[in-house]
């Protein structure tokens, strides 16, 4: 099993910047890919940004340019640096890992975007 903790939610305005950071526990030798995934409300989960334990990565086009992922394959830890920040950015972020057989997710932080 994995646990994975999510940090750095909260409010900032419309051009502000957030980092989200996530820390795995457990079996982390399973994981393969971590990332992250957000879902506002009244839409599907959707995917923000993932990278692979070689460090890979695979960002949506709507965060291109505006948001990093970074991981630290030593500590366990996925962060995600938000920046240019819209308003349609707001939804809770969830954390996820992935193994061969198995994907595993936080509980989510909640970013709000909004004057």
């Amino acid at each position: 099993q994995v646990q994975l903790v999510e940090s750095g939610g909260g409010l900032v305005q419309p051009g502000g910047s957030l980092r989200l950071s996530c820390a795995a526990s457990g079996s982390t030798f399973r994981i393969n890919d971590m990332g992250w995934y957000r879902q506002a409300p009244g839409k599907e989960r959707e995917l923000v940004a993932t990278v692979r334990r070689i460090g890979i990565t695979v960002y949506a086009d709507s965060v291109k340019g505006r948001f990093t992922i970074s991981r630290d394959n030593a500590k366990n830890t996925v962060d995600l640096q938000m920046t240019s920040l819209k308003p349609e950015d707001t939804a809770k972020y969830y954390c996820n890992a992935r193994s061969q057989l198995t994907s595993y997710w936080g509980q989510g932080t909640q970013v709000t975007v909004s004057s």
